[in-house]
């Protein structure tokens, strides 16, 4: 027999890895909804973010999948260059700046979704132990980036007393944190914030801007615009660009760009951290950063997503087509957001101004306590810090006054 010492099976994980969830919790809460539907009940899921049709299938769009079909398969089935395919990050760029002064000033790496173009951010412009910056409200991964990367998430209260974005305590948690560790990382996800729905409005980018510029005059501020939910922004919600750029050359700009929600393609990952400064020098050298962090984690990307949508971006046809179907996409969410706005306002829920976008959240004094009683009564909700996250995005127009109903119980019981 061995004598050799025997080690508990979780001393082969680090200290770190030993409690990991085993699972996420909206999906955990997505698959309890499916069970239960499955057994024949009649259930609302307004939990995962995915655009679902009214039927309750999985929202496409034909002319992806054609793009998709017509890549060359030994294009596809060869490896992609490191950073990415060149035409698909020129189109990305364009697609987000045309031919103006920003798109001269950016360099791209192409990432599995948007996750990949956050995980390259954090990586590169904070050190093991510091925090990025965000709003109180958030979507979670955020966290677990953060954490398994050995950095943290430090917030700021989002909401004022007047419902609109807290400027105030942005200014006061980013000088706080430019003060203690000598840089930042913002992370705002606008237009269409997950998951609350809000969007940021001229005024209050306007104080963004005057924010981020007085921080980054005492230290190196990084700026990245989550960019997942944007083209189901509202109309004017694309201004965020014109205020952005003021900043260029001041804080450095990153856009974490993705294909999972524009173009409804969640498997395929296909996404790109776009990053902008005006110095050629400067922009090289954190190319070359961002391309190092590519080899360093998935080494490359989905060859044939990549030549997929850069084909998409670039043709005029393609894009043409492509527009048109996920033109039908906003309309069939906004005709919800519509829907709910109108139940929500008449049964007198608190929630922040919602004008398009995946998500919207409701406040609430005891959120677990208010997700509990809607399952009672057959609709799932995800408790968040506050509220309670709704996916109009998988919830037909038709059952928002369900949803809405069990919404006010769910309130009223947590109080």
């Amino acid at each position: 027999m061995s004598s050799a010492q025997t080690f508990s099976p979780l001393e082969f994980l680090v200290a770190a890895s030993r409690q990991r969830p085993a699972d996420d919790p909206i999906f955990a809460l997505n698959a309890e909804a499916q069970r239960r539907a499955k057994a024949g009940e009649s259930v609302v899921n307004a939990t995962l973010g995915a655009l679902m049709e009214d039927d309750g299938k999985l929202a496409v769009m034909p002319s992806v999948t054609e793009a998709l079909r017509a890549v060359d398969p030994r294009r596809a089935a060869a490896y992609a260059p490191i950073a990415g395919e060149s035409g698909f990050l020129a189109a990305v760029i364009a697609d987000l700046f045309g031919t103006g002064a920003l798109a001269r000033a950016a360099t791209a790496v192409a990432t599995p979704g948007g996750t990949g173009a956050l995980h390259h951010a954090i990586v590169n412009t904070l050190e093991p132990g510091q925090a990025l910056l965000t709003s109180e409200y958030y979507w979670s991964p955020y966290h677990t980036l953060a954490e398994h990367t050995r950095r943290r998430v430090e917030t700021f209260r989002m909401f004022g007393a007047d419902g609109r974005f807290d400027s105030a305590d942005f200014e006061r948690a980013l000088r706080a944190q430019v003060a203690t560790q000598g840089r930042a990382l913002i992370l705002l996800n606008s237009p269409c914030h997950n998951p609350t729905g809000y969007s940021l409005d001229d005024r209050e980018w306007g104080e963004v801007v005057r924010i981020v510029r007085a921080a980054a005059e005492r230290a190196p501020v990084a700026l990245l615009i989550d960019h997942a939910y944007a083209k189901f922004g509202g109309a004017g919600s694309e201004r965020w660009i014109e205020h952005v750029a003021q900043l260029a050359g001041e804080a450095l700009l990153f856009v974490a760009w993705t294909a999972s929600k524009s173009f409804a393609q969640y498997g395929a990952r296909v996404g790109a951290l776009v990053a902008i400064h005006p110095d050629d020098e400067a922009r090289r050298r954190i190319g070359n950063a961002l391309s190092y962090s590519c080899r360093g984690t998935w080494s490359n990307c989905n060859h044939a997503g990549m030549l997929a949508v850069g084909t998409i971006l670039s043709d005029a046809t393609f894009r043409a087509k492509v527009d048109g179907e996920r033109a039908k996409l906003v309309e069939l969410l906004a005709e919800r957001v519509r829907a709910f706005n109108a139940a929500a306002g008449a049964a007198g829920l608190r929630y922040p101004r919602y004008e398009g976008g995946f998500f919207v959240s409701v406040f609430s004094a005891a959120p677990e306590k208010t997700a509990a009683r809607m399952r009672e009564l057959g609709v799932f909700v995800v408790p968040i810090h506050g509220a309670v996250r709704i996916a109009l995005c998988s919830t037909p127009a038709r059952d928002v006054p369900r949803l809405v109903a069990a919404l006010a119980e769910g309130v009223r019981a947590a109080q």
